[in-house]
């Protein structure tokens, strides 16, 4: 993409710190699958003016991995721009607060929340809801929030 618009210097930021001295040429390849990517990259690197890349710890890339995950779920139009994105990094964590009650009044996690506290099913839970509660292992407390 960074050909296509003609971009003349790049950095590319990774968190694979083996393959950023790789495709620099600091560290063997001793994949033999990896080698014709890490070739390609570098016949690609020579279509720039300059290219740096950098290592950033996976632990800081949280954010890039996030605009990933967004960027492979949304179909972008077949045009040059792109409308800008604004992110605003918080502090704190965001909990979801906009979830409407259930029908009984109780929130849509009382029932997760009840089975990771106290590990019984609802009453009248059919054989397919426990199996759906066991997704509750994947959820946690965090204070009065699920």
């Amino acid at each position: 993409m960074a050909i296509d618009m003609n971009v003349h210097e790049l950095l590319v930021i990774g968190d694979s710190d083996l393959l950023i001295h790789q495709v620099q040429g600091e560290w063997a390849v001793k994949n033999p699958k990896i080698t014709p990517y890490v070739q390609y990259i570098q016949k690609l690197c020579k279509r720039f003016r300059r290219i740096e890349f950098r290592h950033t710890p996976r632990i800081q890339n949280e954010l890039a991995d996030a605009l990933a995950t967004i960027a492979s779920m949304i179909k972008h139009p077949d045009t040059s721009y792109i409308d800008p994105l604004d992110i605003e990094v918080k502090e704190q964590p965001v909990h979801c607060s906009h979830v409407e009650a259930e029908p009984d009044g109780l929130p849509w996690y009382f029932d997760i929340k009840k089975y990771l506290e106290t590990g019984d099913y609802p009453e009248n839970a059919t054989l397919n809801q426990k199996k759906s509660m066991r997704v509750a292992l994947n959820f946690f407390a965090v204070g009065n929030p699920l």
